[in-house]
């Protein structure tokens, strides 16, 4: 199994497994929707792809108040894509009641 940093750059384990108890280092954003529902992005470090390509190290969900059930997921290759898909992800959740 491989290991990413922030950057995409492949790292150990033992540094994964470092980063992965930062919560600076692995929450990206977060924001509380008006209704309850809140939007989370983090960095996972682990590739999540089902097919060939870019490995997927960033995850964005959306979750109901008081719940760790998923509503909606996407995730992505970069900080950057990660950070614009959670903007994307409030938008569509703020007009989706």
């Amino acid at each position: 199994m491989t290991y990413y940093d922030r950057q995409g750059k492949s790292i150990s384990m033992k540094e994964w497994c470092t980063l992965l108890e930062d919560a600076k280092y692995k929450i990206l954003a977060r924001t509380n929707l008006p209704d309850g529902r809140w939007v989370s992005t983090v960095w996972l470090g682990l590739d999540h792809r089902f097919e060939e390509g870019t490995p997927l190290i960033f995850e964005t969900m959306v979750f109901p108040k008081d719940s760790w059930a998923e509503l909606d997921c996407n995730r992505y290759s970069s900080e950057e894509a990660a950070l614009a898909g959670h903007e994307a992800m409030v938008g569509k959740w703020r007009k989706n009641p």
